[in-house]
């Protein structure tokens, strides 16, 4: 991508002068004729780099400006300038953060020099953080050898290297947002952010918001000016997770951005240019929300470029035992607890309507609850229904408790299991879809979610 240069200097002979030069070597360039017009251009350019005049007649200095823009954004690099600079000048201006000073008449040579050193040095800080969070972060992989996760794996070696959207399809808990991050890691924006957002848990009224971002007091409540997820993504990846809950209008606007690259914040004036690929990942059909008109199909068409469908954890139980080894040692790396052959057995009995997120759920408390050895009992206590049969209790027949069972177990947590147990229930019935089982539990999906979160389903 190309830098963009804000030049900030009261002279116009000197903005033009290097305003050539730096075009010539193809750099993007703003100007900025003191240090207020300085200030107000950060947000509009958005500058990889500021060439700052020391004085600047009236209004504030090139060290107050280079002040307001340290607290504003401290990681673009500013180079100071000036023809009338005594040492103490530069000095203070080495102490407010300046990467370096120049002094007038500048050469080629030198402006160009040190301008390149600034922008290396700031690239290369920005991937060693990225580096230091991959290595703190731990990371996330495709457990399994079934067919059905290597056609998966497949899919993402031949698509990650292109710039095709990708779409990918799953129950909740299959592991999308895990496909999404294996896209990026391997494609050529690997360096870049992968920004993730969740569609159905963002309310109506700010999905424009949340997606394009917006300028102080573009509405009740913007008391500052905010980024967008398509912004903070600009050069990567943006994950759209449970795209098919967005509503129509915010479907429009998404089309308009993956038709011309462009965004513009609530409040602004500028449109911004984007270089964003995206991923988008549903529970639902999409093709039949187009067909009942709740899904438009110009954007359907735009994000199915690509399709990969994840399958469910019941569909490749084969995998649960290195699921369980591998979520275990996640857990505690030097010391995993160990699954008896009959605690597997019982978990491979159980149809898991959450898949893997609920099965790392199941392992952790297993973990916390058992010692070194997770045997089949400690399984029941955790799961009542794994009972070495994939035929369940329907809802409304949910066992109840005897007064043995409610030795040392409170109210509350025997209603959580209570409600834990229609929740999965009504998942299982849906096929992992939040939708259907919020409507057959007569709730809203964003209650559904909620609860899903409390109860650890989600």
């Amino acid at each position: 991508m190309t830098s963009r240069i804000l030049i900030v200097d009261d002279e116009a002979n000197i903005r033009r002068m290097l305003g050539a030069l730096l075009k010539s070597e193809g750099f993007d360039v703003a100007e900025a004729p003191n240090g207020n017009a300085a200030i107000l251009a950060l947000d509009e350019v958005r500058p990889d780099a500021i060439l700052l005049d020391l004085m600047m007649p009236p209004g504030p200095d090139g060290i107050a400006t280079l002040e307001t823009i340290r607290e504003r954004d401290g990681g673009t690099p500013v180079i100071m300038m000036s023809g009338k600079a005594q040492l103490t000048d530069a000095v203070r201006a080495i102490k407010h953060g300046a990467f370096q000073f120049l002094e007038k008449p500048l050469t080629p040579e030198a402006v160009l020099v040190t301008l390149r050193s600034a922008l290396e040095l700031t690239r290369a800080q920005a991937e060693n953080r990225a580096l230091k969070s991959q290595l703190v972060r731990p990371k996330a992989e495709l457990v399994g050898t079934t067919p059905e996760i290597q056609r998966v794996r497949g899919a993402i070696t031949q698509v990650a290297p292109t710039e095709a959207r990708v779409l990918v399809y799953g129950e909740s808990g299959t592991g999308k947002e895990l496909v999404a991050n294996a896209i990026h890691a391997a494609s050529r924006r690997s360096g870049k952010p992968i920004v993730s957002v969740n569609c159905a848990a963002i309310p109506r009224d700010l999905v424009e918001s949340e997606m394009f971002g917006h300028e102080r007091g573009a509405f009740t409540g913007a008391v500052d000016r905010r980024m967008g997820r398509f912004e903070l993504a600009d050069g990567g990846t943006l994950f759209l997770d449970e795209v098919g809950d967005l509503n129509l209008e915010a479907q429009a606007k998404l089309l308009r951005v993956l038709e011309t690259g462009e965004i513009q914040r609530l409040g602004a004036e500028r449109i911004q240019r984007v270089d964003v690929r995206v991923v988008a990942a549903t529970n639902q059909r999409l093709d039949q929300a187009v067909a009942a008109g709740t899904f438009r199909e110009d954007l359907y068409f735009r994000l199915n470029v690509f399709p990969i469908e994840l399958p469910p954890l019941r569909h490749r139980l084969d995998d649960l035992p290195a699921l369980v080894s591998h979520l275990a040692s996640r857990l505690r790396a030097h010391q995993a607890p160990v699954f008896t052959s009959e605690a597997l057995a019982l978990l491979a009995s159980y149809d898991w309507p959450g898949n893997v997120r609920e099965l790392a759920n199941v392992i952790e408390r297993l973990a916390i609850i058992s010692g070194p050895e997770v045997d089949a009992a400690s399984v029941r206590q955790v799961l009542p229904r794994a009972t070495g049969r994939n035929d369940g209790p329907t809802t409304g027949e949910m066992p109840v408790a005897t007064l043995a069972d409610l030795q040392g177990r409170s109210l509350s947590n025997l209603l959580d299991d209570y409600e834990r147990a229609l929740v999965r229930e009504a998942l299982g019935r849906a096929g992992g879809n939040v939708a259907e089982a919020a409507r057959a539990l007569q709730t809203d999906r964003a209650n559904l979610y909620r609860r899903m979160k409390r109860l650890g389903l989600s």
